[in-house]
């Protein structure tokens, strides 16, 4: 079945250790602000009384505003090299949806992007930066396509998961010759384009003589972990470090908390092969929470085996709690986190909270909030 790039496909099967980055694909990563910086988080520090060294990689710093990007503009330069004229994809709170949206402008692609339906209505500004870079948008499950009607024959008021979303942007696919469907996690190829984050921010760390003790980030399929941990997982494995790793997801998507480590589908209406991961169940209907990012009901097999074998920990955290973690950075930092990177930044505090002696905690700053004000302002009213 005709689903990705041949590229894509040779990536996600490549055993190298590493793959040369195209020179078009690196002039783009220029025009986005790579090497992005990384900070430490002294007020942070001293607002905590904690004995911590905080230390996080801002992937907030481009048109896009997220990680996302690091990977559609690898996606979007192959697919320009194959003859391919669209791109569809899903997307839950947006940001893979804009960095795709804006990489298919790069590279002269049309670019059709399915929108949990949760989203779509509660993030109208994400959806307007998808349509000025060129998108075209549709809140999923829709009625254009066979699993969209199907699911919302099932619940008319659905209010979207990735796995319907999934399931519309690959019938898509399926229907032109010239179209082919960009995924924004999940998949080893994914993944590995986003090792540019950790590759920078191991150099990061040599310039200042230093390593991580423990290095957290945020997981919906596990995109952005990946890329800030694997190089240092990879060097663990070989023994040249003793860096622990926090996976962090929500409790009301509890894929690695609750779930179970099976085969399972990447999608609702079973088109996609099945993978061995730590899963809800394809059927799994998620909330509609703010993080909806992290709404995918299963994970990366990569990082699903890692946490299999204990390689790295997971963790789960409510909406509130959450949010509570972003208002303490933002009126530390002040820098305003995506709900999804206000799950790291929580379990970043947590962490620190318990230090007795000087650690180096270190996460991914996967993407700013400025387009997630509505969710901050209804906690701030419950709360203020």
């Amino acid at each position: 079945m005709r689903i990705f790039t041949r590229e894509g496909v040779r990536q996600e099967m490549c055993l190298d250790e590493k793959v040369a980055i195209p020179d078009e694909v690196r002039e783009a990563y220029l025009r986005l602000g790579r090497p992005t910086p990384l900070y430490r988080a002294r007020r942070l520090e001293r607002y905590l009384k904690t004995k911590a060294k905080i230390y996080y990689k801002r992937e907030d710093v481009n048109p896009c505003g997220s990680h996302k990007p690091n990977t559609a503009v690898a996606q979007a330069y192959y697919a320009s090299k194959e003859g391919v004229e669209k791109l569809a994809t899903e997307t839950g709170a947006g940001q893979w949806g804009t960095a795709l949206s804006y990489a298919c402008m790069l590279f002269g692609l049309e670019c059709e992007v399915f929108m949990t339906r949760g989203s779509y209505d509660s993030k109208p500004y994400r959806r307007t930066m998808m349509e000025l870079f060129g998108g075209k948008v549709h809140p999923s499950p829709s009625k254009l396509t066979e699993s969209g009607r199907a699911a919302l024959k099932e619940m008319p008021d659905h209010p979207g998961s990735l796995g319907v979303a999934i399931s519309e942007a690959i019938e898509v696919t399926l229907r032109s010759e010239k179209t082919r469907y960009s995924l924004g996690s999940v998949l080893n190829h994914v993944l590995l384009h986003q090792t540019v984050i950790g590759e920078e921010t191991m150099l990061q760390f040599r310039q200042i003589d230093a390593t991580p003790d423990l290095m957290i980030g945020c997981i919906g399929g596990g995109s952005n972990f990946a890329g800030f941990c694997y190089p240092f997982v990879r060097d663990r494995l070989q023994g040249k470090n003793e860096v622990d790793f926090l996976a962090v997801e929500p409790t009301a998507v509890p894929s690695t908390t609750r779930g179970e480590y099976r085969y399972d589908y990447g999608d609702t209406a079973e088109l996609t092969p099945l993978i061995e991961m730590y899963t809800l169940g394809h059927k799994f209907i998620p909330p509609p929470i703010h993080a909806a990012g992290l709404r995918y009901h299963g994970k990366a097999p990569s990082l699903s085996l890692l946490i299999h074998e204990g390689v790295v920990s997971s963790v789960a955290y409510g909406q509130d709690e959450v949010f509570e973690a972003a208002k303490m950075f933002v009126r530390t930092e002040g820098i305003v986190p995506a709900p999804e990177t206000a799950h790291a930044i929580k379990a970043v505090i947590d962490e620190a909270r318990k230090c007795r002696e000087e650690r180096i905690i270190a996460f991914n700053f996967s993407g700013h909030g400025l387009l997630d004000l509505g969710g901050y302002e209804q906690f701030l009213w419950r709360r203020e």
